[in-house]
């Protein structure tokens, strides 16, 4: 079950905290979603103590750590701290698109909309050329800039343009983005405000959550040699996999939920059972514990072993049953 209240995002951030400690070399990942848990939980100081934690080692995204210190800081009154960070990630001029988007972001969040449609325009500009193609990432940076501009009530422009082309959802973006719809957030009519809440739930959604969780939100896979193994010395996990079949399915129907819940950046770790048993040990809990199987996919995933989810639809299905993810567990679920 994912977190919900403020008690159980502290107790997933010192989980994380703690299974940082023990692999120093996914401390990174794993305290930035620990970090993100304790913002959630509005233990806004712990979780910048933990963002100062990786500045003051050498951490492989400085800038992205910058970008999300900036902004908590800003909630819970450093606004000065903020700016300075702010500024100083503008003058560095990362060629990464993820904390001019954090930073524009912050901006806009407390209505400074000239200096975010700025920081978007100036990201940009330095990230989007004729060599290089658009990405998801660059587009979410056309996509704020396109928002912050209708706000400020200026014309398209050609990165407008491009935005409204690229934008895939049911809502076009001058609607989903029409300052009207956005102020009437502050209406006291409960049907306006759920209308204009799903309306801008089709684009908005929590991108910055998703920007501090780097790796993916991730579901075990067992190859049925694999599972085989597992229940036959763990018994007490068949109620968790039924059958092999069932586990496939159960798999593919969760992520699909997930997806559709607005949940990004999904993915597939694969499981054996001596790393699992491995795992166990260092964490000192029985691998029959239904409980360790989540914190096991938690930790591949940390580690770089999750494939994304969803394939492309002629890609060999993530199962590994060679079929085109299309006609297998990508088909139409009856």
């Amino acid at each position: 079950m994912r977190p919900d209240t403020p008690a159980e995002h502290i107790a997933e951030a010192e989980r994380l905290i703690r299974t940082a400690n023990r692999y120093p070399e996914d401390q990174e990942p794993l305290l930035l979603q620990a970090a993100a848990h304790l913002e959630l939980a509005d233990v806004r100081e712990r979780a910048s103590a933990l963002y100062d934690q990786l500045l003051a080692g050498t951490p492989a995204n400085t800038h992205l750590i910058k970008a999300l210190q900036a902004a908590n800081l800003w909630e819970y009154g450093h606004e000065a701290e903020a700016r300075a960070l702010i500024s100083g990630i503008r003058a560095a001029a990362p060629d990464d698109p993820a904390p001019w988007e954090v930073i524009a972001e912050t901006l806009e969040a407390h209505d400074e909309l000239d200096a975010s449609h700025d920081c978007f325009t100036q990201a940009a500009q330095l990230l989007i050329t004729d060599e290089e193609p658009l990405t998801t990432s660059t587009t979410a940076l056309l996509t704020g800039r396109h928002r912050v501009r209708r706000l400020l009530g200026l014309a398209h422009d050609d990165w407008d343009m491009v935005a409204d082309t690229r934008h895939t959802g049911p809502i076009p973006l001058d609607e989903l983005h029409d300052p009207k719809r956005i102020w009437a957030l502050g209406s006291d009519d409960p049907a306006e405000l759920r209308a204009e809440i799903a309306r801008l739930r089709a684009e908005l959604g929590d991108r910055r959550a998703a920007l501090s969780r780097p790796f993916p939100v991730a579901l075990l896979h067992w190859p049925l040699q694999e599972l085989t193994e597992l229940l036959a010395s763990y018994p007490t996990l068949a109620s968790e996999y039924p059958s092999h079949a069932t586990h496939l399915t159960d798999i593919e129907t969760s992520l699909r939920t997930l997806a559709a819940s607005g949940t990004t950046n999904l993915g597939i770790v694969t499981a054996s059972v001596p790393s699992y048993e491995a795992f166990a040990a260092s964490e000192k809990t029985s691998p029959a514990s239904p409980s360790l199987l989540a914190e096991y996919a938690t930790t591949l995933a940390a580690r770089g072993k999750a494939t994304p989810w969803p394939p492309s639809p002629t890609t060999p299905c993530w199962c590994t049953s060679t079929k085109p993810y299309a006609t297998c567990h990508g088909a139409p679920l009856a």
